[in-house]
């Protein structure tokens, strides 16, 4: 019994049997690669003795042969030919040398490739290699004989379908000949043999050999295009169907049954306008498709929609194509449009709707009243339209910031929808304005909406841990009464709110033709106002402001005035709140800076050197960012000391932004410029202003003091006004003082200038020279 030795496959393709010299030599090294290489199979085994015979088991094939010499060269390390692209591989295999020669010369063509191989392992190394068309094959071989080959090249994929031709020099029994048969082969020649045979046979056998190749490449082809084109389908996003001719679904892809919500097998054989929802179409013929199918159009709907096998609807985009005509069907393609359908309805929604509170908007509104509009009038109720402004917004906004504005009208959103009915149409339409549409029985029923609306909105809250109140004032208007468009209806409501603000605010005003008339006036009015900015109608007068003490012109207050060329002067109580609501103020306020301290810089020779200069700020001049900047720059300009400049403003517009109030205040003091609390007594006071603000002088109101000395109440305020403000080191002026009594008291009660038709009239600039001080006050005395 020999001496086994066991080595895995996987060890041997590792190590290439190099590092067993003592087993095998290079030759058979290399045949047993070449056999490992053929022959794959989960293991096999070596098994070597000292007789230096071997055994190869290969998937229960065994082959046992000598070991050659290692000085002897096998064939298989002879040069063979290059394959040529395109040509055909003819393989003659004999352990005969001069066989190997003939053959070669015999069979050599321009378009055949010969190579050789002198013995099995040899001729199987080359078949790994190259891609042989046609093997001539030596039956007798040492080692491996031509049966052993031909079967290992029927047991591989690679050479199962190579044709084989058998050789033998010898007669064979019938048993050998069947024998070789069995093996593979696909004819038997017996050497010596005609050239005249063996050539035709082998150009039929590589001709055929060339023809199944062909036919399995284009077969290889044809299954890649198949696979490919299945791959499209199955992963096509879009939905795909093929529809006969006939309305019936022939094919469907994987997209589609999922669209559906049906498995392909359900949707084949099914009907195609059994899910198109189209219930004007009652049979296939008079459909869209159909008819473009005939004319061989591709037709497109875009607004089609599909019904799913459990009922629900999709919106879809269809593209409808005729196929060549022998299939007689068209190819549909479905885009689901139901991500774009949602988007789509997200951007209307959007545009619609306001982002801070979820009502509707201008547009939102404007849209959905218009429709409701259209329908006319109706008999049993009226179309009531509500504007509402609230009242101290602004004031919530500058001093709290934007994000506590938001907060607010978030809040008032939700009150103003708490207090109305589902079925009416609620919108803000932009800053603190909302708009309500009612659809009401009798249109006095809008004033118990309206007092509720104003009740709930002036409830006080808490915003960063203060509270706010604020309050709202609302105009109603009715259709058509109030206009016979949704136009008409803001407009109307619109002046009715003014009305309601100018009643003194928290209330509501029904519209009239008289508000209407009212409300024409001040638009005509506005208009004459500001053809006066742009031609220059405006001018300057100034009233001196004259001390008790001594008769000496303290300075002179600059008075805006207006000469309109037709109706003459225009009452400044007329043209003042204009110009503030209409925010054309700020156009004149550079003007009057200019105009009045190149004034005052002229007076210098005719005046005490500290003649001080008055201007009255409004609440929109006074917020201005760039006030002190702009002062600063005229100051300059013109060559005046700030101390000659003093500024007057109301205690509201000190008020609408506390935080920035006492900025401005501190910066107008830095640059030098006086500060004047302007119509003290005039509305809401509040007496901690003159300790908490830094301020330089007290102007009482003329309505304040036009009701001194009868009234006891009045005269108390003053008097005790004036006793503070000489605590706080603030000087004080009376405005307004017409009468010797007036002037009387006020010198009675420690105020130390005046200001009035007393003293003087508001004059021309180049009037002031006239007025000569001191005055002498002991004329009035008598």
């Amino acid at each position: 019994m020999p001496e086994w030795q066991m080595i895995d496959v996987n060890i041997l393709s590792k190590c290439h049997l190099a590092r067993f010299p003592g087993l095998v030599g290079p030759t058979v090294s290399r045949q047993i690669n070449a056999l490992v290489k053929w022959w794959r199979s989960d293991s096999f085994c070596f098994c070597g003795s000292r007789s230096k015979v071997m055994t190869l088991y290969l998937s229960g094939f065994s082959l046992e042969t000598g070991l050659t010499s290692p000085n002897k060269r096998s064939s298989m390390e002879c040069a063979q030919p290059t394959p040529t692209e395109g040509g055909s591989i003819l393989l003659i295999v004999d352990d005969y040398p001069e066989n190997l020669i003939s053959m070669r010369a015999l069979l050599q063509r321009q378009d055949w490739q010969v190579m050789t191989a002198a013995s099995g392992f040899e001729a199987l190394g080359l078949l790994l290699k190259h891609d042989v068309d046609l093997v001539l094959l030596d039956v007798q071989m040492p080692g491996m004989d031509g049966f052993e080959v031909a079967r290992l090249m029927r047991g591989s994929q690679r050479t199962r379908l190579t044709p084989i031709i058998f050789l033998t020099a010898n007669e064979q029994s019938q048993d050998a000949v069947i024998k070789g048969y069995a093996s593979g082969a696909v004819d038997y020649l017996f050497k010596p043999f005609d050239p005249q045979i063996l050539k035709p046979k082998v150009q039929a056998l590589l001709e055929h050999q060339r023809n199944r190749r062909s036919l399995q490449r284009l077969s290889h082809d044809l299954e890649a295009a198949r696979a490919f084109n299945a791959s499209v389908l199955e992963n096509a996003a879009e939905g795909i169907l093929v529809v006969s001719e006939d309305g019936v679904i022939r094919f469907a892809n994987p997209a589609m049954s999922r669209l559906l919500n049906a498995t392909v097998q359900e949707l084949q054989g099914k009907a195609f306008l059994d899910f198109l929802q189209k219930p004007h179409i009652p049979v296939w013929a008079d459909s869209e498709m159909y008819n473009g199918y005939k004319r061989g159009e591709t037709l497109r709907l875009h607004d089609a929609l599909l019904r799913t096998a459990p009922g629900q609807q999709v919106p879809v985009a269809l593209s409808c194509a005729p196929l060549p005509a022998e299939q007689h069907a068209m190819v549909v393609t479905v885009l689901d449009m139901s991500v774009v359908r949602h988007l789509h309805q997200q951007l209307e929604f959007q545009a619609v709707t306001d982002p801070l509170t979820g009502l509707l908007n201008r547009r939102g509104f404007y849209q959905t009243v218009e429709n409701l509009l259209l329908r006319g009038e109706r008999a049993d109720s009226t179309w009531v339209l509500l504007y509402l402004d609230l009242d101290g917004f602004k004031r919530v906004n500058d001093s709290l910031g934007h994000d506590a504005g938001d907060r607010v009208l978030r809040w008032v959103s939700e009150q103003l929808k708490a207090c109305l009915r589902p079925l009416d149409l609620l919108a803000r339409m932009g800053g603190d304005e909302f708009t309500v549409l009612l659809d009401l029985e009798f249109p006095e029923q809008a004033a118990k909406i309206a007092e509720k609306l104003i009740e709930r909105v002036s409830v006080c809250q808490q915003i960063d841990g203060l509270e706010i109140s604020l309050g709202a004032s609302i105009g109603i208007a009715t259709y058509p009464d109030g206009g016979a468009s949704l136009d008409g209806l803001l407009r109307a409501s619109d002046i009715a709110m003014y009305e309601a603000k100018r009643a003194g605010r928290q209330q509501y005003r029904f519209y009239d033709h008289e508000m209407n008339g009212r409300a024409r006036s001040r638009l005509m009015l506005e208009e004459s106002v500001r053809t006066a900015i742009e031609n220059r109608d405006f001018n300057l007068v100034y009233q001196p402001q004259v001390s008790i003490a001594t008769g000496q012109i303290r300075g002179f207050e600059a008075l805006l005035r207006w000469q309109h060329p037709s109706v003459g002067d225009v009452p400044p109580g007329l043209f003042l709140p204009l110009l503030e609501e209409a925010r054309l103020i700020s156009r004149l306020g550079s003007w009057i800076y200019h105009h009045a301290i190149g004034q005052r810089k002229t007076w210098e020779t005719s005046f005490s050197e500290d003649l001080v200069l008055g201007i009255s700020l409004s609440s929109t001049q006074f917020g201005m960012p760039n006030l002190v900047t702009e002062l600063r720059q005229v100051l300059e300009r013109h060559g005046l000391e700030p101390r000659h400049l003093e500024v007057e403003v109301t205690e509201e517009a000190l008020m609408q932004n506390p935080e920035e109030t006492r900025k401005t205040l501190r910066l107008l003091r830095n640059l030098g410029v006086l500060v004047a609390l302007d119509d003290f007594g005039s509305g809401p006071c509040s007496l901690s202003h003159l300790r908490d603000l830094e301020l330089d002088t007290l102007k009482f109101d003329r309505h304040l003091i036009a009701r001194l000395p009868e009234s006891s109440r009045d005269a108390a305020l003053v008097r005790n006004v004036i006793d503070l403000c000489k605590g706080y080191g603030i000087r004080v002026i009376a405005e307004g003082v017409e009468t010797v009594a007036q002037y009387q008291w006020l010198q009675a009660n420690g105020c130390e200038y005046v200001q009035g038709f007393l003293v003087a009239r508001p004059m021309m600039a180049e009037d002031v020279g006239d007025c000569v001080p001191p005055f002498g006050w002991s004329a009035l005395k008598g």
